[in-house]
Order: C-alpha cells, then sequence, then structure tokens
C-alpha cells in the first residue's frame, strides 16, 4: 500500500449508490404514509392531554427511517457500521401511552419496508392497521367505568352508601377505604346501567353522608 493509498477515497463513488429518483420516491411514500399514521393517531388519541408534537415524530420517524435503510442497503461496510452506532443509541423519553409504542413501531416499520422497495406492502399493511385502530380504538363501550368517592360519617352510613351504590349500578366494587374519626371516606368503582347519573344526587342527600363525587377513568387504577 503506497502513501497515496492511504488517503484515497470512495466518497464520491457512493454519491450515485442511490439514484435521485429512487430516494425521491421513497420519501414522499414515507411522508405520505407518515401523515396517514398521523391522522389515524389524532383519531384513535384517546389519553388526557394531546401532543403534536408526538405526531410530528411518527412523520419525521418515517421519513428518518426510509433514509437510514436506503443507505444501508446500498453499501454493506455501511451497514455494519450503522448498526454499531445505533446500539450505542439510548432513548430515555418516558412512554405514556401503550398505544404510542404500536404508533412508533408502525413508524419504524413502515420507513424499512418502503426503503426495502416493498411498496405494496407498506401501504396495504399500513391500510389495513389504520382500519384495525380505527375500529378497536374508537368502539366505545356502554359500561363504561368510574370512580365514585364518598365521604360519610360513621360505618351505618357507610353501609348504606354502599348498598344503594349496589341497587344503582349493574357492578360495585371498593378500591379503597380511609377510615378517620368522624370520618369514612370510600373509593368506589362502579358499571352503570344506562347514562344516568342521577343516583349521585340521591346518594349525596343520604343521612351521614357529607359527599358524593363521580369521576370517569380509563379503567387503570392508581394506589
Amino acid at each position: 500500500m503506497s502513501f497515496k493509498d492511504i488517503f484515497k477515497s470512495n466518497f464520491l463513488e457512493n454519491v450515485t449508490s442511490v439514484s435521485i429518483l429512487d430516494m425521491a420516491i421513497a420519501l414522499v411514500l414515507a411522508f405520505g404514509l407518515g401523515m396517514f399514521i398521523f391522522m389515524v393517531y389524532k383519531k384513535t388519541y384517546n389519553g388526557v392531554m394531546y401532543s403534536s408534537s408526538f405526531g410530528t415524530t411518527l412523520v419525521a420517524l418515517t421519513m428518518i427511517s426510509t433514509v437510514v435503510i436506503l443507505a444501508v442497503t446500498s453499501n454493506v461496510v455501511l451497514s455494519l457500521g450503522m448498526v454499531g452506532a445505533l446500539s450505542i443509541v439510548r432513548f430515555r423519553t418516558a412512554i405514556k401511552e401503550p398505544l404510542d409504542i404500536a404508533f412508533l413501531f408502525w413508524s419504524i416499520a413502515v420507513g424499512i419496508v418502503l426503503a426495502a422497495g416493498m411498496i405494496p406492502l407498506a401501504v396495504v399493511g399500513s391500510v389495513l392497521i389504520g382500519v384495525i385502530l380505527l375500529i378497536f380504538v374508537n368502539r366505545k363501550s356502554h359500561k363504561n367505568p368510574y370512580i365514585v368517592v364518598i365521604r360519610c360519617d360513621n360505618h351505618d352510613a357507610e353501609k348504606n352508601a354502599k348498598a344503594f351504590l349496589d341497587s344503582k349500578t349493574e357492578r360495585c366494587v371498593i378500591k379503597s377505604k380511609t377510615a378517620q374519626k368522624g370520618l369514612v371516606e370510600l373509593n368506589t368503582e362502579i358499571r352503570l346501567k344506562d347514562d344516568n347519573t342521577d343516583f349521585i344526587n340521591e346518594l349525596s342527600d343520604m343521612n351521614g353522608v357529607q359527599s358524593a363525587v363521580l369521576v370517569s377513568y380509563n379503567g387503570d387504577y392508581m394506589g
């Protein structure tokens, strides 16, 4: 090996390894499918506070995955280096909603499949996944869970309030109970028979009941 060979570079030879047309088609399709994933995310979001930045991340992640895989498939040596580089990357952002993980993997998978040239698989697969998510995530249940917080004066008032809830609801389960002198607080999960919530007014008017609060929640009880 001569001194000139040490500084010899194949950079210019790699410029045309991926054609401009292939790059344009892959990135346009990645943007389109990323926007489709973004729209499905907006339609199926059921959290407390919607984050528009996460939706934008889904579009960007689809396009970034496409660019990375295009580079990897054009050069075997680069693919080995890319694996080593990505293996040291650590993501510290906490994912609060379990469904968000599915959208992240969906975006990455679409980018990989598009860059591999499997355009029909990426398009048809994304449409089917989107339809399934729209059907199952947006399906409304007629028996949504609620939490009833009851503050009673004594044990007798507690028993009467619990019996009243049992008669007015389809399902009633005590989740937690706090007892102090002159005060008993119950956190109860209930399932309504219908959409009528007037029984809370009757419950709060019962003797020995200081207050009754009805709260809708997503079914994940913390405490």
